[in-house]
C-alpha cells in the first residue's frame, strides 16, 4: 500500500489549517460621551452616576408585595419561558455546528439476500451453480468510516463563531425580556395603586356630595334654601357617581393584565392593594455612565452580538471561495456467512483524501461574500442607532426626574390651597354667606388638584422605574463565553 502521498497531503493540509479568512471581530469602542445632559446642567435629584443599578432594583420601592409579584413574574411568565427555551435551543445549535469540526465517525451494517440474473450477462442454458435457475446467496456486511474536514481556510471555525455570536444575541434578548417583564410588572402595580388612589378620592368626593345634598335639603326645609340649590347638589352627586364605574373598569383591566404578566389567571391573582403612600422613592438612583451603559444594557449587547455574527458571516462566505480538503478512511467486512465476518480474508479498507475547489459559479460566491459585507455594515449601523436611542431614553428620563420633582411640589401646593378654599366655602355656605354653586366649584377644584397630585406622584414612580430599566437595572451582564 502506498500511503506516502496521502500522508504528505495530510501534513501539508494540516500546516494550512491555522488559516482563517475573513475579518476578525473587534468590539466597538465605548462612546466618548461622559454624560447624557448638556454641559453645565445639574444632575437631577436622587441620581448618582457610576456603574448603574444592580440586581432586584424594584426592592428600592420598599414594598414586599411588589417584590413578590416581580419574583412570580420572573418565575412563571410564559413569554419568558418561551425566551428561555429559545436560548437553550440556540446554545444547542452552537454545539451542533462545533461538532462538525471534529472527525465524523459512522458505523453501518447490512444483511442482503440476492439472486443473480445470469441471463442479463449473456449466460444461458444449464447453470452448474444453480441448475434450476439463477443462483441465490446471502451477504452480510459490517463496517464504518471516519472523515475529517481540514477546514483549510477556517470556514467551519467562522461558522462556529457566527453561531456562538447568534446564541449570545439570543441570550441578550432573553435578558432584555426579563428586564422588560420586571419593568412591566412594576408599572402595572403602580398603575393599580394610582387607580386605587383615584377611586378613594372619587368616593371621598361622593361623600362630600351627599353631605351637600343633605345640607341643601335641610336648608330648604328650614326656609333658607331653594329647590335650585337642592337640584344642583343632586346633579353634581349623580355626575360624580358616574365616574366610578369607569375607574372600576380600568382597575379590573389593570389587574387582569398583571395576572397575565405573572403567569396566572385573573381569578387566582394575589392581593394587589399596594398604595402609593406606602411606597418609597429611593434615596439615590444609580445611573450607568455612557461608557458603562454600552457594556450592560441588553439591547445594546444584543446589537453588538449581531454585529459579531455578521462579521463572522463574511469569513464563512470568504472560505467558500477557496479549496477544501477532506481526509477519511473506511473499513468493511463482507461475507456470505455471519461467522466469516471476523476473518481477515473478508476485510476491505479505503483511505482517501478529497479536494473540492470552486472553478466557476457564475459570480455567485463573490456576490454572497459582498452581501455578507453589506449585512455587516447594516449591523454596524443598527448597533450605533441602538446606542443613540438608549442614550436618548436615559436623557429623557433624567429630564423627567427633575421635572417630576417640581410637578409633585406644585401639585402638593395646589391641593393645600384647594383644601383650604373648599373648607372656607363650605363654612360660608353653612352660615348663609354664599350659595351652593361656590361650594361645588371649590370641590371640583379640590378633586382636580387631588387627582393631579396622584398622577404626578405616579408619574414620578413610573419614571424612576423606567430609569432603572433604561440603565439595565436587575442584570449584571455576564462575560460572553468563548466560541467552542
Amino acid at each position: 500500500m502506498r500511503v506516502a502521498p496521502l500522508i504528505l497531503t495530510a501534513v501539508a493540509a494540516a500546516a494550512l489549517a491555522g488559516c482563517t479568512v475573513g475579518p476578525d471581530f473587534a468590539r466597538p469602542q465605548a462612546p466618548a460621551a461622559s454624560g447624557y445632559q448638556p454641559a453645565g446642567e445639574a444632575a437631577p435629584p436622587r441620581v448618582a452616576f457610576g456603574d448603574g443599578p444592580e440586581q432586584h432594583w424594584w426592592t428600592a420601592f420598599g414594598s414586599p408585595q411588589l417584590d413578590a409579584l416581580v419574583d412570580q413574574a420572573i418565575a412563571h411568565n410564559r413569554s419568558l419561558a418561551a425566551s428561555n427555551a429559545t436560548l437553550a435551543a440556540s446554545r444547542d445549535e452552537v454545539r451542533a455546528i462545533a461538532g462538525r469540526r471534529l472527525p465524523q465517525v459512522d458505523a453501518n451494517a447490512r444483511a442482503d439476500q440476492q439472486q443473480v440474473n445470469l441471463a442479463a450477462f449473456g449466460f444461458s442454458g444449464s447453470n452448474p451453480l444453480a441448475p434450476g435457475g439463477n443462483p441465490e446467496f446471502n451477504l452480510y456486511t459490517v463496517g464504518g468510516g471516519v472523515s475529517y474536514d481540514l477546514d483549510l481556510f477556517g470556514g467551519l471555525r467562522r461558522s462556529v463563531e457566527q453561531s456562538a455570536a447568534q446564541a449570545e444575541a439570543q441570550q441578550r434578548q432573553t435578558e432584555a425580556a426579563h428586564l422588560s417583564i420586571a419593568g412591566q410588572v412594576v408599572n402595572q402595580v403602580l398603575t393599580i395603586a394610582a387607580l386605587n388612589a383615584q377611586i378613594a378620592t372619587a368616593r371621598a368626593l361622593l361623600a362630600d356630595d351627599q353631605r351637600n345634598v343633605d345640607l341643601t335639603q335641610k336648608r330648604r326645609t328650614g326656609g333658607e334654601g331653594t329647590l335650585v340649590e337642592v337640584l344642583n347638589a343632586q346633579s353634581q352627586y349623580a355626575a360624580d357617581r358616574g365616574d366610578l364605574p369607569q375607574l372600576d373598569q380600568q382597575l379590573a383591566e389593570a389587574r387582569h393584565l398583571l395576572a397575565t404578566l405573572i403567569g396566572t389567571t385573573p381569578d387566582t391573582l394575589p392581593p394587589t392593594d399596594v398604595a402609593l403612600d406606602r411606597l418609597t422613592l429611593p434615596a439615590t438612583i444609580p445611573v450607568a455612565l455612557p461608557s458603562a451603559l454600552v457594556h450592560r444594557r441588553p439591547d445594546i449587547l444584543q446589537a453588538e452580538a449581531q454585529l459579531h455574527a455578521a462579521t463572522a458571516a463574511i469569513g464563512v462566505a470568504t472560505a467558500r471561495l477557496y479549496p477544501d480538503i477532506t481526509l477519511g478512511a473506511t473499513l468493511t467486512q463482507g461475507a456470505p456467512a455471519v461467522g466469516d465476518l471476523v476473518r481477515n480474508a473478508f476485510r476491505g479498507y479505503d483511505l482517501f483524501a478529497g479536494l473540492t475547489a470552486p472553478i466557476f459559479h457564475g459570480g455567485t460566491l463573490k456576490a454572497e461574500r459582498a452581501a455578507a459585507v453589506d449585512r455587516a455594515r447594516a449591523s454596524q449601523a443598527r448597533y450605533e442607532q441602538t446606542v443613540l436611542v438608549a442614550f436618548s431614553q436615559v436623557a429623557d428620563l433624567l429630564s423627567a426626574m427633575r421635572n417630576d420633582t417640581r410637578s409633585v411640589a406644585d401639585q402638593q401646593a395646589s391641593v393645600a390651597v384647594a383644601e383650604r378654599s373648599r373648607h372656607l366655602s363650605r363654612r360660608s355656605f353653612e352660615v348663609g354667606n354664599s350659595g351652593i354653586l361656590q361650594v361645588l366649584e371649590t370641590e371640583r377644584l379640590y378633586q382636580r388638584a387631588s387627582n393631579g397630585l396622584v398622577v404626578a406622584r405616579t408619574r414620578q414612580f413610573l419614571n424612576v422605574a423606567r430609569l432603572y430599566v433604561a440603565t439595565a437595572g436587575g442584570w449584571i451582564a455576564p462575560t460572553a463565553p468563548p466560541a467552542p
